[in-house]
């Protein structure tokens, strides 16, 4: 099975395994084991940031995140198709008690104007305390569901600035901010220094089995570490999976050009197929979403699947394919050949 689901998929390599077995370990919890210190030091100083804390996924650090900057109450604003809003449970409004507020992104990204529009204007005859006050705009970069699109980092600043004017605070969904830097050779750094928190992912890309972190302020990781408590997020003898997070920080960022490579490749590959529509242009990292315009998407990811190709639909028509550290290049050009196929069966059928 050629597995395209998620970068997610891949698994350990032999020097990462390596590491983990040899790690130093102690209890998290008391802020004695040594891996997960060096991890967090190393996050924060890559980041530009006074400190930065591991935690389990991606979902917790943008969670905690999101409590950490608010109160019960407040309002965030988020794109409409944003990752936190829309796949990660129902989390702000569960854990944090937070209003979304939806800002109309195109493949993720919005303008500064949007974000003016939603705070609006106040004024003396309407009483502030009516709207729920926001407090946090969040951005995503590389924006999942807006298939691996990277913010241009001007329109990114732009954002930013009035945000800041505006008195809100600004945290950064980066669980793929790598690839971002891979795409467009702009340092994590200088992207997350826009930003008061910033999470990235090391198990998404990078290939590490478990972990994300969360960076900002000392005063803000503080309080982050009480709310990753509070959910159950202490960690003890956490090194052994710092140790994977750590290896892949250090030696797997520089090949993620390949993952974007091969996406494109095979974007490529199936664009012009009968049945298939996909905007080439449109595949900036390592992620590739396309349409199937004959049948519904679960019909042909299952007929994929029993081909030996395994994706993910996304809605009624859309796919979702992504390459990773473990996918070969043969593999790639044997799953354009089993798209092709099945698109082919398909057509006949229809």
């Amino acid at each position: 099975m050629i597995d395209l689901r998620s970068d997610t998929c891949s698994r350990p390599t032999e020097a990462m395994r390596d590491a983990i077995r040899d790690a130093v370990v102690g209890d998290d919890v008391y802020g004695d084991d040594p891996t997960v210190k060096e991890l967090e030091r190393e996050v924060a100083a890559l980041l530009g940031k006074e400190d930065a804390v591991f935690m389990v996924t991606g979902t917790m650090t943008n969670q905690v995140a999101i409590r950490a900057h608010t109160e019960p109450g407040d309002a965030v604003l988020f794109d409409q198709n944003a990752h936190v809003y829309i796949l990660e449970g129902g989390a702000p409004a569960a854990f944090a008690g937070v209003l979304p507020r939806l800002l109309p992104g195109v493949r993720g990204v919005f303008s500064a104007a949007d974000v003016s529009g939603a705070l609006g204007l106040s004024h003396r005859f309407f009483p502030s305390t009516i709207p729920a006050p926001v407090k946090l705009l969040c951005l995503e970069n590389t924006h999942n569901l807006g298939g691996g699109k990277v913010w241009p980092i001007k329109q990114m600043a732009a954002v930013c600035e009035l945000a800041r004017r505006r008195g809100v605070a600004l945290h950064l969904d980066g669980a793929r901010l790598w690839h971002a830097t891979a795409a467009s050779g702009i340092t994590e750094r200088e992207y997350a220094r826009h930003f008061d928190s910033v999470s990235v992912c090391f198990s998404k890309g990078l290939g590490a089995p478990v972990g994300s972190a969360l960076a900002g302020s000392r005063e803000f990781i503080a309080r982050a570490r009480r709310f990753k408590q509070q959910i159950g997020g202490g960690f003890r003898q956490a090194g052994i999976i710092a140790a994977g997070a750590l290896y892949a920080l250090r030696h797997h960022r520089e090949r993620l050009s390949d993952d974007h490579l091969h996406a494109r490749i095979l974007a490529r590959g199936i664009a012009g197929i009968p049945g298939i529509a996909i905007d080439v242009a449109t595949v900036e990292t390592n992620i590739v979403r396309f349409e199937v315009t004959s049948t519904t998407a679960g019909d042909f990811v299952d007929r994929l699947h029993a081909r030996g190709l395994h994706v993910l639909p996304s809605g009624e028509r859309g796919v979702r394919a992504i390459p990773y550290l473990n996918i070969s290049q043969s593999q790639i050009d044997e799953a354009v050949g089993i798209i092709a196929a099945v698109a082919r069966e398909v057509q006949a059928l229809s």
